[in-house]
């Protein structure tokens, strides 16, 4: 009889061959797993003896990882005894404000698809590319179009870098490079992104009647963070983290420090919800307006 090499049996169970898993990274997984829908509301979890069998850890790491998902409160009746139940309302739990702090890429698509549901849409940006936004209007444009969403305006203000100024990030990691390959390159996902933005939102107006402006303006610095404002109600808010990263340009492989804005984390502030998270959003709104009405410039999105 062949034996997997990737298993082992110990004590009559089999375990897999790999870094033993924490109990953040089980957590990370099952809350992937119910993010996606594979575990629905009402539906009761695998048995914790299961779980740690599929992940190769001890009962005490899932029974970690549970707990951590029921302080989220996607998970109820976590106990020694019986599997847990997905939590009724975890949609909620999982895109709402009060969610916990995920990725931009999986937390902002929900964002700004609860924001088109009001008759008036107003959603201000404050980033490096406009390549999360580009992405996360995906979900409500689709919408649309299947007739599900039809706000009656849509106001859109998206504040980028300068292309005439040095930018902090990214940059070449070995300053005797040629840092201009860097700069153009960031310079043309720049415009493709605020073009293809641009584009995909003014198209409502012929194909659904839709009252869209959209409006660019250049910042004179680089933004070390990204700043999403909805219906003047919101904010979210991520760090742009740099790392050490090589790509290709010209053909060459190239050392550069950037940021991959998509996997930042993005904090939510809701007005409503307690003193702090209010004045952040006033405060947010004040900081924006502030830079676009002050020093920022037209912004042209051509090479």
């Amino acid at each position: 009889m062949a034996v997997d090499p990737e298993r082992v049996a110990v004590n009559g169970r089999k375990r897999a061959q790999r870094p033993q898993m924490s109990h953040r990274e089980v957590a990370d997984e099952l809350r992937s797993r119910i993010l996606s829908g594979e575990l629905r509301a009402g539906e009761r979890m695998p048995t914790q003896a299961r779980l740690a069998d599929e992940f190769g850890v001890e009962r005490g790491t899932v029974r970690q990882a549970l707990r951590i998902l029921q302080s989220e409160n996607l998970l109820s009746n976590v106990s020694k005894g019986s599997p847990a139940t997905v939590a009724e309302g975890v949609e909620k739990a999982l895109t709402g404000p009060a969610a916990p702090p995920q990725t931009t890429m999986v937390a902002l698509s929900s964002r700004i698809t609860a924001a088109f549901s009001a008759p008036h849409v107003e959603i201000d940006a404050l980033c490096l590319t406009a390549v999360s936004l580009t992405l996360a209007m995906g979900e409500p444009l689709r919408l649309i179009h299947e007739g599900r969403l039809k706000p009656a305006r849509i106001d859109v203000r998206v504040l980028l870098p300068s292309r005439d100024i040095d930018l902090a990030f990214p940059a070449a990691v070995d300053a005797t490079e040629d840092g201009e390959r860097v700069r153009r390159r960031w310079l043309a996902q720049r415009n493709a992104q605020g073009q293809v933005l641009k584009h995909n939102l003014l198209a409502l107006r012929g194909t659904h009647g839709i009252d869209v402006h959209i409006t660019f303006r250049a910042l004179p610095f680089t933004p070390p963070v990204k700043l999403y404002l909805l219906n003047e109600a919101e904010a979210l808010f991520a760090y742009y983290t740099l790392a050490r990263r090589g790509a290709e340009f010209d053909s060459e492989y190239l050392e550069t420090y950037d940021a991959e804005g998509t996997q930042s984390t993005l904090f939510a502030f809701e007005q409503g919800e307690g003193l702090r998270a209010t004045t952040f959003v006033e405060q947010s709104h004040l900081w924006f307006n502030a830079l676009w009405e002050t020093i920022s410039s037209e912004l042209v999105l051509t090479g």
